[in-house]
């Protein structure tokens, strides 16, 4: 990959359907430091522009949304990529970007130099190249979901499965004082998960490392857990619902995420018959969260 000649940034851009949008979004955040989303001609079509001052990778980017559109179901999206002029771009998207508050979470950018709100757990965060920076529904289901089992239950041994920027090991880690294994696919995003917790003064609780779902054999030497946490995607959790019933212990919990809302009834179904059930589910803009317990 090459810089930006001259303070020039590298455009990343697609066209997506609107209920694709908070899907491609966050896949670009993977692999660009900025990313806004624009309604086009209607409001049917968005346009998606990812901004880094690097060269992307146009076949790794490409590769990797082929994946994600087999995974949902949505169509491939075209990328297009250009050069932009030497405006602080990255530096305008951070300053737009507003922490936000899910119960206990308070969840900002490292570029955030205000007071933390009193009585709230602060996660800091640089997303970075990696999925999570606190504002998908998908990551508030499961922290709203946290801080309803926190007022009830103690976990000592907890495992985040597609960890992206380590959000939700950092806030286990951070609630119950424990140490957490969390694990991704991508070696981006454990590289930034381990950023992000030492951000947060949690580098001797969280521990990341590549795994593709529960493949890793520290994952089996580890197990089995009381606490799960996984936001990833409704076809990948299903694969893998068997062996989280497998590694969950009797009484123990997963909260499971980035589940479409028409999909719910599918993964309740999956997850019963690997020895689950439901006990919680929240909708948020159409994304569904939901808890299940091992019997």
């Amino acid at each position: 990959m090459t810089g930006a000649a001259q303070g020039f940034l590298w455009l990343t851009a697609c066209r997506v359907p609107l209920e694709a949008v908070d899907v491609f979004e966050d896949y670009l955040r993977r692999h660009c430091a900025a990313v806004s989303a624009i309604m086009g001609v209607n409001d049917d079509e968005w346009i998606l522009e990812g901004l880094s001052e690097v060269e992307p990778d146009r076949e790794l980017v490409e590769r990797g949304a082929r994946a994600l559109a087999r995974d949902t179901g949505f169509d491939l999206p075209s990328f297009r990529y250009d050069l932009r002029p030497p405006i602080n771009w990255v530096a305008e998207n951070l300053a737009s970007f507003p922490p936000v508050q899910w119960e206990r979470y308070f969840v900002h950018g490292s570029h955030y130099t205000d007071p933390i709100p009193s009585g709230l757990v602060p996660l800091k965060l640089d997303a970075g190249t990696a999925f999570g920076s606190g504002e998908h529904p998908t990551t508030g289901g499961c922290l709203l979901a946290l801080h309803k089992l926190a007022k009830r239950h103690i976990f000592k041994r907890p495992l985040d499965v597609g960890c992206g920027s380590g959000i939700l090991a950092i806030a286990v880690a951070k609630t119950w004082g424990v140490p957490v294994l969390a694990t991704d696919i991508d070696p981006e995003s454990v590289i930034v998960t381990a950023a992000n917790a030492r951000l947060n003064q949690a580098r001797d609780l969280v521990a990341s490392t590549v795994s593709d779902g529960y493949g890793n054999r520290r994952i089996a030497r580890n197990g089995p857990y009381d606490l799960v946490t996984s936001n990833i995607l409704a076809r990948p959790l299903a694969r893998m619902s068997k062996d989280l019933g497998q590694l969950l212990a009797p009484g123990g919990f997963a909260v499971i995420s980035g589940v479409v809302e028409r999909d719910a009834q599918w993964m309740m179904s999956a997850h019963r018959l690997a020895g689950l059930h439901l006990v919680a589910h929240t909708v948020l803009k159409g994304w569904s969260t939901l808890v299940f317990r091992r019997r």
